[in-house]
């Protein structure tokens, strides 16, 4: 995995940004609000849908029709699960500490969107007779940024503890910064591993959940770039 050189940039690029916060979020403007199309639209499609994403030229096209799943499916729930509870986290913390209203209606979206979507996945881990995570746990990390044996540590886009203890800590300008650093990096992340679930998952629904990440998730980055001044 890539954590090492990308927490490390990802911290450059945090105490870099921190310093011109003001500035740049104020000249964005209204511009950022509601510009991405976020996921939440999708997630309804994820829990009920009986159409796949998988088309019969897909290498799992025959097992999306039959709805069965497979390894990659699991894997998929598994590690998203944890995954978009430490979005849900980041999001909690900007009613109160962000400045933006944009970053404010972000990260609504954010909890709007991943809150059902790990709700759908429970159902499915259950259905399959596997274990979900512990509700409101973190497998692989603990708060203390230390990583446990599960190796959720090692997801794309998650954040250690330092950074999350940083982000608690932040206010205001340097607050929308940090966020909306942190937040670009851990959909990126999420972005990976939805591709690798359409690549090789076999699970209509799981495919189709995969899909409606990449694309509400690769539009909230364009949003976030945006009002950090970057495109």
């Amino acid at each position: 995995m890539r954590n090492t050189r990308t927490t490390l940039t990802r911290r450059a690029a945090v105490a870099a940004a921190s310093a011109t916060a003001a500035l740049v979020l104020a000249a964005c403007g209204s511009d950022g609000a509601g510009g991405g199309s976020g996921h939440g639209g999708g997630h309804s499609s994820a829990s009920s849908s009986s159409t796949p994403s998988a088309t019969s030229s897909s290498p799992a096209g025959a097992d999306a029709a039959s709805g069965t799943h497979n390894d990659q499916d699991v894997a998929f729930a598994q590690g998203m699960i944890p995954h978009h509870r430490q979005a849900l986290e980041m999001a909690a913390l900007a009613a109160g500490r962000a400045s933006s209203a944009q970053v404010k209606d972000l990260a609504a979206r954010v909890e709007e969107a991943q809150d059902p979507e790990i709700k759908t996945m429970t159902g499915w881990l259950r259905s399959w007779g596997q274990a979900p995570s512990e509700a409101g746990s973190m497998p692989g990390m603990d708060h203390s940024g230390q990583a446990g044996t599960s190796g959720a540590h090692d997801m794309p886009g998650m954040m250690d503890g330092k950074d999350m203890d940083r982000l608690e800590k932040a206010s205001g300008a340097a607050f929308d910064t940090m966020f909306l650093t942190l937040m670009i990096e851990h959909h990126e992340g999420a972005v990976q591993m939805a591709a690798a679930q359409k690549e090789k998952g076999a699970y209509g629904p799981a495919r189709a959940m995969a899909d409606d990440i990449v694309t509400g998730q690769s539009a909230e980055i364009a949003e976030m770039r945006k009002l950090l001044g970057e495109d």
